[in-house]
């Protein structure tokens, strides 16, 4: 050990008494200041532009540090151009002056000159790390509750990288005698570590190795908080391969061997590194460790205990990949690692989760620009094209014959989908159309549960009334909330069965969790009523919608609940943009507790749109105990008698906020002014007012639930679609509580705490003074004395 020590310490003594090394160093300050400095001025600014709400979503730690474009990010992108310039001289100088020869001569053995070399690099990384840790402090003071856990394992994860690219280096160095051939070398071989993950993708064990090998990415958990052995031992890996080399390259320059017992040395440490990385892949055998605040790349409790509750039974996942889809390249070769991570949060849990996948081609519903493109051809013609552009065989896909005899997946649009089997039953996971694409924690989870579950929620929707309708996409139906497969949040990707009932002609099925009665337009029948008063009376739960004007369907029904839906609607004054019909209620306390999500909502003062709602009133000594979910603004709102023409009309709010709207008449082109305020001459009824209720009793030894609703536009498709409002989570919320909780499944997380700066605008000057230019000045200085003094002795 005492004779690395002091190669390493002659090594270290050479690199600083060279310009290069306090260059580098100089550099990368700067480039660190730079973007610390860009990142925590640009939240300071947008800080104070927004004021004290600050950025209540975003965690700085991420944005700041470890993100895309952030500290650590930026720095590992560039940092292939640093180490080549430190390590290019390691062997090759020693090479080209002739004192590698001395040093075979010396009682030195080889493996102590590399390790030396090694190790004098590992200080220098440790250099570049206290650069970096400056800024990591100064986040501490910068940024309140910084996650620090987070932040020291991304500085491990940077070390890591730093020593797997010197031993990169160093066997560049002993390869050639000129040092600037060894740094491009080391350049192309860290290129090829990053590139070698994409080759030989369709071979499912060469897929494997050349996986293992890729250095792209690796990095990537620990910037985001989680420690895996996996991981660990890829770095250590790594370098136990390139020193390995080395060794075995200076020794061949000492040694008369034959060139199969030198060629027999390198395979060995090859695959030797090749199988200690498969080993340490198989997901029964990788340790993790999150050290993140509050675990945020764990699974929540609720999902953990869903998996193991699918005790030692295999899960099978089998993705079908159509060819002609625009969703094909989830499933291709090239993106099976891809999988196989997204996955590994649930596999660290479940370690028998097979993975599969059937590629097929056939008729793509949502890809109808592939006919336009192929004008004239069938399917198998379009698909042999498509193989021949992507240097494919067609004999690798299913035919739409073939594909069929498995499963039918015409129902699911021949889209990318993922079927999951777990002791014989099967339930589909799908992709959808926003950013997000992949099924979330909380679809997975609804997945994994329905396998589990004997009897699955089911919400049966009364049709026969002419109720909204949930398989149309119309502004007032209800296919977004409902069944809308490609839409994340629909009833049936949180775990829901959907389906349709008409009472003339069928009964409540007994199975269902909830009856939707939605704004029926005519007078429900005497049949269809009986058999709801009995599904009441039986203690089934319910959700009625109405709507204003149609209050005399629904309140015949509504009496026996001790509701009823009071005349005219609900109107409200507005600064905005909204006509006085569009009412925003406020989430009450109770409505609040139905979901993490909604409370959250609420607690940040998120209000519901509704669009033309009526208002509701209740008994409180009736057999229900019945209680607002929703209220109108007192001061803002109240009960109109009178109809409401909006018909070419604009409004203004004055300042005792009364509306005055503008209408234009068309036959006169004169503009008559009409003022809607509050008249109780006129039967108007004051604010605040429930334009949604909750009931319960109990009955059969359960609790019923019914939730009554003046309004049905705000679960419809262009409810849902509102932006910056709770419109969603609340609908969510309240399906939820119908289902007692089950679905969907509750995977939050709390919001994080990191979400200020406590560094003002004004003062991001001094410090970006202090760190782009006095800091690399005195390092500057401090390297440049020392040169000076070195070349005067």
């Amino acid at each position: 050990m005492k004779t690395i020590f002091r190669v390493a310490k002659t090594e270290l003594r050479t690199l600083f008494y060279s310009p290069i090394a306090w260059f580098l160093l100089i550099v990368f300050m700067v480039q660190c200041a730079i973007v610390y400095m860009g990142s925590i001025g640009s939240f300071a600014r947008m800080q104070e532009m927004q004021g004290m709400m600050g950025m209540p979503d975003m965690s700085l730690t991420e944005r700041v540090f470890v993100g895309r474009g952030a500290l650590f990010s930026n720095v590992m992108e560039k940092l292939y151009l640093y180490i080549p310039l430190l390590t290019m001289s390691l062997i090759s100088r020693e090479t080209s002056s002739g004192t590698i020869k001395l040093l075979y001569s010396s009682p030195i053995k080889v493996r102590e000159i590399i390790f030396g070399k090694f190790l004098a690099m590992m200080v220098y990384s440790l250099l570049l790390i206290a650069i970096v840790s400056i800024f990591v402090i100064s986040g501490l003071f910068h940024i309140p509750n910084l996650d620090k856990g987070m932040l020291l394992t991304g500085l491990l994860g940077f070390y890591l990288l730093l020593c797997a690219y010197a031993s990169i280096g160093l066997f560049m160095s002993c390869l050639t005698t000129y040092q600037v051939v060894a740094a491009i070398c080391t350049f192309v071989m860290i290129g090829a570590l990053s590139y070698v993950g994409t080759l030989w993708q369709r071979i499912a064990f060469v897929r494997e190795l050349t996986y293992f090998l890729s250095i792209n990415g690796r990095a990537e958990n620990m910037l985001n908080g989680m420690l895996t052995t996996k991981d660990v031992i890829y770095f250590i890996t790594i370098v136990y391969i390139f020193l390995g080399l080395s060794i075995y390259k200076l020794k061949a320059g000492m040694e008369s061997k034959p060139a199969l017992v030198k060629a027999g040395r390198y395979a060995a440490i090859v695959a030797s590194a090749l199988l200690i990385g498969y080993v340490s892949s198989v997901p029964s055998l990788i340790g993790y460790y999150d050290a993140t605040v509050g675990k945020q790349r764990t699974l929540t409790p609720k999902v953990q205990s869903i998996l193991t509750d699918l005790g030692n039974e295999p899960l099978e996942i089998t993705a079908y990949t159509n060819l002609l889809d625009r969703y094909y390249w989830l499933g291709g070769p090239a993106t099976y690692n891809l999988n196989i991570a997204r996955w590994e949060p649930f596999t660290r849990f479940k370690h028998n989760i097979e993975l599969k996948t059937v590629a097929y081609y056939d008729s793509s519903y949502g890809s109808s620009y592939i006919w336009k493109t192929y004008p004239g051809k069938n399917l198998k013609e379009m698909a042999e094209q498509y193989v021949k552009n992507m240097d494919m065989d067609l004999k690798d896909f299913k035919s739409p014959a073939e594909i069929r005899k498995i499963i039918d997946l015409r129902p699911e649009s021949n889209r990318y989908v993922m079927q999951l089997k777990w002791k014989g039953k099967t339930t589909f996971l799908r992709v959808f159309d926003d950013q997000m694409m992949w099924p979330g924690e909380t679809e997975v989870a609804a997945a994994l549960k329905r396998l589990q579950q004997a009897k699955l929620p089911k919400v049966a929707f009364l049709t026969g009334d002419l109720e909204r309708d949930i398989d149309k996409v119309g502004d007032r139906d209800y296919r977004f909330l409902t069944n809308l497969a490609t839409f994340r949040n629909s009833l049936v990707n949180q775990g829901f069965d959907v389906d349709t009932v008409s009472l003339e002609t069928q009964e409540i099925p007994a199975d269902i969790a909830t009856l939707v009665i939605a704004d029926p337009k005519l007078s429900l029948r005497p049949i269809t009523m009986a058999k709801v008063q009995a599904y009441i009376n039986n203690g089934g739960n319910l959700l009625i919608a109405g709507e204003p004007g149609r209050q005399a369907i629904l309140n015949p029904l509504l009496q026996q609940l001790g509701v009823q839906m009071m005349d005219g609607m609900l109107v409200q004054v507005s600064k905005t943009d909204l006509t006085p019909d569009q009412v925003t209620p406020d989430l009450t306390q109770l409505s609040a507790t139905f979901s993490k999500p909604l409370a959250e909502r609420a607690e940040d003062s998120f209000k519901v749109f509704m669009e033309g709602t009526a208002g509701l009133s209740f008994v409180t000594d009736g057999a229900y105990t019945i209680k607002p979910l929703l209220v109108s603004n007192a001061k803002l709102s109240w009960n109109r008698i009178k109809p409401l023409d909006l018909d070419m009309v604009t409004s203004a709010v004055t300042d005792d906020f009364q509306e005055v709207v503008t209408s234009k008449k068309p036959d006169t082109g004169r503009t008559a002014l009409a003022t809607i305020a509050f008249s109780a001459a006129d039967g108007d009824v004051k604010g605040p007012l429930a334009p949604v209720v909750a009931l319960t009793r109990k009955v059969n030894n359960k609790e019923q639930r019914i939730v009554v609703a003046g309004d049905a536009d705000f679960i419809s498709n262009a409810g849902l679609r509102r932006q910056g409002m709770a419109n969603f989570v609340f609908n969510t919320a309240l399906f939820s509580w119908l289902s007692y909780g089950e679905f969907p499944i509750d995977a939050s997380r709390p919001k994080p705490k990191d979400t200020r700066v406590s560094l003002a605008q004004d003062d991001v000057g001094f410090f970006r003074i202090l760190y782009i230019w006095v800091l690399p000045g005195i390092l500057l200085a401090f390297g440049a004395i020392l040169l000076i003094r070195r070349k005067r002795k």
